[in-house]
């Protein structure tokens, strides 16, 4: 079992993360007086695969359990569900002491942070991520949203959750496609952050992409505490530290939008991002070719996609006007100058990013 410490003083909170620690997850909430009845948001699926093991677990050390479900989808991200989630979510909480847990992937973690953070001004919830990509990213750091049809996470707060409890187990449920789609934050990381992580990557494919636990483990650890450190010393992404987490995403969550959410899955625009935003880092003279070709190569043997297919160049442009980290008319991306050197540019000129996308399709 590892800890990882996410030190932001009152808001502080702990990532637990190891294979068979299921069973700990109601002494874990005991023991930091959250609430006493649970409003769990989750899919289908994992009720039906794990529903019955939560409220066990929950129920033997006291608390409460509601499964509130929504679309295993993307569009379960939308001011419509969120609010049809907080009317039930009222309905339930009579002369109780509710809290929240986000049991399942990036969606509903978004989702129920979101939740959590505006119902009755700010309710405790916690985050039982089951998918590698919320395991080592979304679960982590508050960051809470819904998207608008004209992009993705443009309402939102940051409301950190109480905890974070990782069980590894969980990724044995996935399909090959939602592991890739996680690989891909796991390689943003370290792309961005650690090159021994990247050295790892490339080495140990065979162990990663077929779920041996001691290697899913070695990367959650090292991501969640990559991006604990990070939060810890830029929780709203006041400094611009906290932004080199959005190596991918510009063009990432333009590609998502741009195909209306049906397209490409996160992870698979986020390596495409990542491919457009080391290519730009290319046309500005910042990093090396063979060190891009590396960025390359460890993204396609993941089996992620190197190319765009299906979404219109004008498309995926206008989508990334509505990037939040546009100030005015000036854009800011994430690039790279070498593995583990990140560097914010702002101002790129608009024909280069033009052309770095048309290189992807």
């Amino acid at each position: 079992m590892h800890k990882v410490s996410v030190n932001l003083g009152k808001r502080a909170y702990n990532i637990i993360i190891g294979g068979g620690i299921f069973y700990q997850l109601g002494a874990y909430l005991k023991k930091i007086d959250i609430g006493t009845d649970a409003f769990i948001i989750s899919n289908a699926f994992l009720k039906n695969k794990y529903g019955a093991k939560l409220s066990q677990v929950l129920s033997g050390n006291g608390f409460n359990c509601y499964f509130k479900l929504v679309a295993d989808s993307e569009k379960s991200k939308s001011i419509q569900t969120a609010s049809a989630v907080i009317k039930e979510l009222a309905k339930f909480d009579q002369k109780r002491k509710v809290f929240i847990i986000a049991f399942w992937g990036g969606v509903v973690g978004d989702l129920a942070g979101f939740v959590a953070s505006v119902y009755k001004r700010g309710i405790n919830y916690i985050q039982v991520p089951t998918t590698l990509l919320a395991q080592v990213d979304s679960a982590i750091g508050g960051k809470t949203a819904v998207d608008l049809d004209l992009g993705k996470n443009l309402v939102g707060t940051f409301y950190q959750p109480r905890l974070v409890f990782s069980e590894v187990n969980f990724l044995k449920s996935l399909d090959i496609t939602q592991v890739r789609c996680g690989m891909a934050e796991v390689i943003k990381y370290a792309v961005i952050n650690d090159p021994k992580l990247f050295n790892f990557l490339e080495n140990k494919y065979q162990e990663v992409i077929q779920r041996n636990p001691a290697a899913l483990e070695i990367i959650i650890n090292a991501c969640s505490r990559i991006k604990a450190g990070i939060v810890t010393q830029d929780e709203k992404e006041t400094s611009g530290l906290r932004s080199i987490l959005n190596f991918g995403h510009t063009i990432g969550h333009a590609i998502e939008a741009a195909g209306g959410y049906k397209g490409y899955n996160h992870g698979q625009a986020v390596s495409l991002g990542m491919i457009v935003a080391v290519d730009l880092s290319k046309k500005l003279g910042l990093i090396a070719a063979k060190s891009a070709a590396r960025i390359k190569n460890l993204i396609k043997l993941y089996g992620l996609p190197v190319k765009i297919k299906g979404v219109a160049v004008a498309k995926i442009i206008r989508a990334h006007y509505h990037d939040k980290k546009f100030s005015g008319k000036e854009n800011k991306f994430v690039l790279i100058e070498g593995i583990g050197k990140p560097r914010i540019v702002r101002n790129i000129k608009l024909d280069l990013i033009k052309e770095a996308v048309r290189g992807v399709i």
